[in-house]
């Protein structure tokens, strides 16, 4: 597992690939050189946000690069079922449903026969999907990667066999693979998924009808933002949580339990603390059984309509490891080294498929200094500054340690929070559910942890992350000037009080 460091990146260095010909400069503004002849220098199996970021990146670099992909479209999980469609129902399903519960009409903006189009709220999601993965396309054009239809497994350590799918293979080679294959849905056993009824994430992006009734299978992050979309659109939604809280892991907890609150008010149902035992067909019904963690108590849910949301697990299936002695750990994932190689050192990974939170942004991160190391540049990352947003309404966003982490490694530290109900920008767009709150070094004042809940949360967690990496101060962001009205002030307000002990408006 790659460890996380406090160091600042070290200074961009003149590239020296194992080719001769990638002489870009790492710098910004630096001319783009395309590697010439017909050897590859990289060839990059899968195309979702790390392998296509890390495959745009190495032709920028100067090196010839070749993408497989083995679905029609290109984008990987997070284009095409996943991040983009999700956050294209999450906010479309939140319009609908301030005009069908009368915020807009308190608000002065009165209107009568409001009514759902689900088949047009999915043809919006599916443009947005269509126009980003054939935007990847045409990046790869315009930077020169050639991309491959096919799956692609690893024949050798300089050579990937790309299996068409009409039962064809084409063998490619290159001085260095890299794996950015991601991660798939984990299935839930004894439970038969037909993307209907019982649905994956995936499915629930595109369910032809309303459910009367949806029992969502964990109240982690993607449960608790599809169960949102369609509580939103009309459904009674249950959340049954292993855990006893929602937000998944790593999330702070005092955050949890004021989200759960947030959300109950809105009419999401959870129950924590119980564990689904079984699920059975009843005519157009599921009955659920479920029961306690705890005390045991058994119970049956009903509903029409049961996703499946227990997590996601490498996909690391098929890709030739075994034939290369290339092992995997008891969760599926592939164990590298700083500089992201295998145990092969021609082969490297990145993304899902190696330790760390499955997060796309931390997965385009890990493709771009991953190529750049190739190329005999610094190799970097801080796992301490990569964010997490929950994308519902408020919004949850968090970097840094939590105070249970800090309670666990025995740092001294202070907290400053700030209620959005207290923020003037807040008030005015009558949005005040929320707060922010941070965690700073008692005797440095350094940021530890910033944890948001707020409209605008999911934006505003990248002027922390920016902190953090910069090694700043509370009373460093505390001294920045804020534009006024903004919710952004009131990070600057949770830092003034992590600093001082005292904000100014609370």
């Amino acid at each position: 597992m790659l460890a996380s460091t406090f160091n600042k990146l070290a200074p961009l260095t003149r590239c020296v690939c194992v080719s001769q010909r990638c002489s870009a400069i790492l710098s910004p503004g630096s001319s783009r050189h395309y590697a010439t002849g017909s050897d590859n220098d990289l060839i990059v199996i899968g195309s979702g946000p790390g392998g296509y970021v890390a495959a745009i990146k190495a032709a920028q670099l100067g090196m010839k690069t070749i993408c497989i992909e083995k679905n029609p479209t290109l984008g990987g999980t997070c284009l095409n079922v996943g991040c983009i469609p999700s956050k294209a129902l999450l906010n479309n399903s939140h319009l609908y449903h301030l005009a069908v519960d009368k915020d807009l009409h308190n608000r002065g903006i009165e209107m009568t026969g409001v009514k759902l189009n689900l088949e047009k709220m999915m043809a919006q999601k599916d443009k947005a999907v269509k126009g980003l993965t054939g935007g990847i396309a045409h990046l790869f054009k315009q930077n020169k990667v050639t991309s491959l239809k096919g799956h692609g497994k690893i024949s050798g350590p300089n050579q990937v066999t790309v299996i068409k799918e009409d039962g064809s293979s084409e063998i490619v080679t290159a001085k260095n693979i890299l794996i950015a294959t991601g991660s798939e849905v984990t299935p839930f056993p004894g439970i038969d998924i037909d993307e209907e009824t019982v649905v994956t994430s995936t499915g629930a992006l595109s369910l032809k009808k309303v459910p009367e009734k949806m029992i969502v299978i964990g109240a982690g992050v993607i449960g608790v933002e599809l169960g949102s979309v369609w509580q939103r659109l009309g459904a009674a939604v249950t959340c049954v949580e292993f855990l006893g809280h929602v937000g998944g892991m790593g999330i702070d907890m005092e955050v949890s339990k004021h989200t759960q609150r947030i959300l109950k008010k809105q009419g999401l149902d959870f129950r924590l603390e119980t564990k689904v035992v079984s699920a059975t067909r009843d005519g157009t019904n599921i009955r659920v059984a479920v029961e306690g963690v705890k005390n045991g108590k058994k119970e049956e849910l009903v509903c029409d309509t049961l996703l499946v949301c227990i997590g996601r697990r490498p996909y690391t299936q098929n890709l030739g490891l075994q034939e290369l002695n290339i092992q995997t750990d008891n969760r599926g994932r592939i164990p590298v080294n700083q500089r992201f190689q295998t145990s092969v050192p021609s082969i490297y990974a990145i993304g899902d498929c190696i330790a760390g939170p499955m997060l796309a942004h931390k997965a385009e991160d890990e493709g771009i200094i991953c190529v750049e190391g190739m190329c005999g540049g610094a190799v970097h990352i801080d796992y301490n500054c990569v964010p997490s947003v929950i994308y519902t309404h408020p919004e949850v966003a968090w970097v840094g340690k939590t105070e249970e982490m800090l309670k666990e490694e025995g740092i001294a530290y202070n907290v400053g929070k700030f209620p959005l109900a207290a923020n003037s920008r807040a008030k005015t767009i009558d949005d005040t559910d929320g707060f922010v709150k941070v965690l700073g070094d008692k005797k440095t004042d350094r940021i530890l942890g910033v944890h948001f809940i707020g409209s605008v949360a999911g934006e505003l967690i990248n002027e922390a992350v920016l902190a953090m990496e910069y090694g700043a101060s509370c009373e460093d962001v505390a001294r920045v000037c804020h534009a006024h009205p903004t919710i952004a002030e009131a990070l600057r307000e949770a830092h003034l009080a992590a600093y001082s002990g005292k904000p100014i408006n609370f």
